[in-house]
């Protein structure tokens, strides 16, 4: 069998791409299928504070808020930030205060002076709080255990600033939800694995915590205040480093968020996601642009290569090499953070992921405007 010129490069170009996407799976990824996941600590050494933001979020605060001061911790408070809302939140949280001696609310009202969006939100939340060690979620969100806080507490190593958790989307019975889920996985794969690498940059602010004093030591949001997205993943991009930043993945310090039930209202939310991505970091921009590319190029070069009658049963061969690594890889991370039922469906649904973020990639393009709610 002889090969053209076309089908060596394109046959040359799918073995580097397969060599490349090898990196992320095993030389990236798999330190967090492989990594031993302590016990949480119960040494309750510091105190913390919790801060959540919220903007007409009454119905969420009502059904989950009750769930973070049922958390066994000795001695914490929670800071919640009423960001001009008008269904009802102020008068909920009013009456909050009442029961809760460890609820502090923080009203942000219509007409100040102010950038508004939730960086301005959460820095009046910062002020506001009373401890060093800051826990922060929001207000759709519910720990999976009391030992949420346990976990989350600042770790004995001084060294340490910023603890990154997880934050799982709870189930629904739809295709938008498994997508929402498994991307959710797939960021959280990268983040917390890079992480473990020595090469944090991001976190989600349903789930992470840092100290008061490495905020205002790093002004805060100020670098990044023109934008709406980015109050936890520019915040950690710009301030994590291999030595101050741990993970928390134990399943009693997830987080479980609601997903978003309408497909624009997800676009909407993934295009803040790109919009803060491009302030990211010139390496982290590189590694993680490089990574799409290269998962996007191998799918369309296999496909390409099938179609060439001398070439179709090699890239047939490749991609099954990659599936069978994948799955060496994948099943074990979907169930250590609580997807376990996607594991049979990850291939497909991978495929699915790459068509969206290219997607996403070319309308954020386009579209400009972007807002916190």
């Amino acid at each position: 069998m002889e090969f053209n010129i076309l089908e060596i490069c394109l046959l040359a170009a799918l073995g580097l791409c397969f060599l490349i996407h090898l990196y992320y799976v095993l030389g990236v990824h798999l330190k967090l299928a492989s990594y031993h996941v302590n016990e949480v600590n119960n040494a309750n050494t510091a105190p913390i504070t919790v801060i959540i933001c919220a903007r007409n979020e009454r119905e969420n605060l009502e059904k989950y808020l009750p769930s973070i001061f049922e958390q066994d911790y000795p001695n914490f408070e929670v800071v919640v930030v009423n960001d001009r809302s008008w269904d009802g939140t102020a008068d909920l949280l009013e009456e909050l205060e009442k029961q809760y001696a460890n609820l502090k609310v923080v009203h942000v009202r219509e007409g100040e002076k102010f950038i508004a969006g939730k960086k301005f939100a959460v820095t009046m939340g910062i002020k506001a709080a009373s401890y060093d060690w800051l826990v922060f979620t929001d207000a759709d969100c519910q720990p999976a255990s009391k030992n949420w806080l346990q976990g989350m507490q600042k770790p004995s190593d001084d060294s340490v600033e910023i603890v990154l958790g997880y934050s799982p989307y709870f189930k629904k019975r739809s295709l938008l939800n498994a997508l929402i889920r498994f991307e959710t996985f797939f960021t959280a794969v990268n983040y917390l694995s890079f992480a473990l690498k020595g090469m944090p940059y991001m976190g989600v602010g349903r789930n992470m915590a840092y100290q008061k004093s490495l905020f205002f030591k790093s002004k805060g949001f100020a670098a990044h205040m023109h934008i709406p997205s980015g109050d936890d993943d520019l915040f950690v991009n710009a301030n994590a480093t291999p030595v101050n930043t741990v993970i928390q993945i134990h399943k009693d310090t997830h987080v479980w968020s609601e997903p978003k039930t309408s497909f624009l209202t997800y676009l909407r939310q993934k295009k803040r996601h790109v919009g803060a991505g491009k302030f990211y970091k010139t390496k982290h921009k590189f590694i993680l642009s490089a990574q799409i590319a290269i998962q996007f190029a191998f799918y369309a070069l296999a496909i390409t290569l099938v179609c060439f009658p001398n070439t179709h049963f090699i890239a047939v061969g490749v991609f099954l090499l990659s599936l069978i690594v994948r799955c060496f890889v994948y099943p074990k991370l979907l169930k250590r953070l609580n997807y376990g039922e996607l594991r049979w469906w990850f291939p497909i649904l991978d495929i699915i992921l790459m068509v969206f973020l290219v997607f996403n990639a070319i309308l954020s393009i386009f579209v400009k405007k972007v807002a916190w709610k």
